[in-house]
């Protein structure tokens, strides 16, 4: 790490109070998420990254739940599971910080999705662990979505399945009005980082997050470069939730590794992660202390 990164991230760490999210850790995850090969709904590999959250997850103080539905695909129905761990906090309000586990199934193409699945995965679990043993104001919940990725042509009935299941599962039971803020993260492991300020979001919490990200010296990986992203934000952002999808679209020259057998480990860096994960820590803490 290049000096003024070093004093940066040691900048940002205390600024947390002493925050251990580790972009290293997280990375790691990543890494071993990635060696399970392909991840689609019904693989092996999915099959074995659902083993290795409820592994992982049951490390922390966390409550998990496990929810698990059949989707209606092109490719007939097929079984699903979101996986949900919160730390309940003082308050029953919630902040959601969510993103996908599940790669694109691709014919002809071994695709890890090392950055497409894989770094979300890893990203939150690796939270996960940062979050554990802290007092919360807010219950903080962590949810990995499955099926983000269509089987298809992507559409309204193709792609989003686990996200637009439970964001209507918690509108029917009523925990839907307690989710205060829902962070999503994607794609956020390129070792060129450039978030884009994704257009369908919520402008207020963009602006917390980007202000977040400027106090912490982090102001460059957040760009004022618009465009607009359908992604695991908007089936709660179509049922009134305030949420934001963090996502750098860009991924190689022309976002050429995306969807791609190029969309691999060596892609990352672990700086990467340290700047989302600081940066999220710090604006659930924020949330926490408004009234």
């Amino acid at each position: 790490m290049r000096g003024r990164e070093a004093l940066l991230t040691l900048a940002a760490a205390a600024a947390l109070g002493g925050a251990d999210f580790s972009g290293g850790s997280a990375l790691e995850l990543t890494r071993r998420v990635v060696a399970f090969g392909e991840r689609y709904p019904g693989s092996p590999g999915h099959r074995k990254v659902q083993e290795f959250i409820r592994w992982e997850a049951g490390k922390t103080e966390g409550e998990l739940e496990e929810d698990s539905f059949t989707a209606a695909t092109p490719r007939g129905k097929i079984r699903m599971t979101n996986f949900i761990l919160c730390f309940p906090g003082e308050s029953e309000a919630r902040v959601v910080i969510s993103g996908h586990y599940d790669t694109k199934r691709i014919e002809g193409v071994r695709f890890v999705g090392a950055n497409d699945g894989g770094a979300s995965t890893g990203f939150l679990l690796e939270m996960a662990r940062a979050l554990a043993g802290r007092e919360h104001k807010l219950t903080v919940c962590l949810v990995w979505f499955d099926g983000e990725e269509a089987f298809g042509e992507w559409s309204e009935r193709d792609g989003l399945y686990g996200s637009r299941n439970l964001a209507e599962k918690w509108r029917r039971q009523g925990r839907l009005e307690r989710v205060r803020a829902l962070i999503n993260v994607d794609m956020i492991g390129d070792r060129d980082l450039g978030i884009l300020r994704e257009g369908y979001s919520v402008a207020s919490l963009l602006g917390l997050i980007w202000n977040t990200a400027r106090e912490l010296g982090y102001g460059r990986h957040f760009l004022e470069e618009r465009g607009f992203v359908e992604d695991d934000h908007v089936p709660f952002l179509r049922l009134g939730v305030t949420a934001v999808d963090l996502i750098d679209f860009d991924y190689g020259e022309g976002n050429r590794y995306w969807h791609t057998a190029e969309d691999t480990v060596d892609k990352l860096d672990a700086r990467s992660f340290q700047v989302v994960g600081n940066v999220v820590l710090k604006v659930i803490e924020k949330l926490e202390n408004r009234r």
